[in-house]
């Protein structure tokens, strides 16, 4: 799965939407649905904070596990 998927995925699974996510990240609805559809790429920053947020690590959110 690439990233994208992912961070829709585990926002949907815990019943957020993408405002309460930008919010979080201190960033717009719209940049953060850039991330969602792939068209942007979360900093490392927003990467270690979504990890944080959904409680899972940074090389998950990035399609890095087997």
């Amino acid at each position: 799965m690439e990233i994208k998927e992912i961070l829709k995925e585990e926002r949907k699974k815990r019943g957020l939407t993408q405002q309460q996510v930008a919010e979080y990240l201190n960033i717009t609805r719209a940049s953060y649905t850039l991330y969602e559809t792939g068209k942007n790429t979360p900093t490392t920053d927003s990467i270690i904070k979504l990890a944080d947020l959904y409680k899972v690590s940074t090389d998950y959110l990035l399609g890095r596990y087997s």
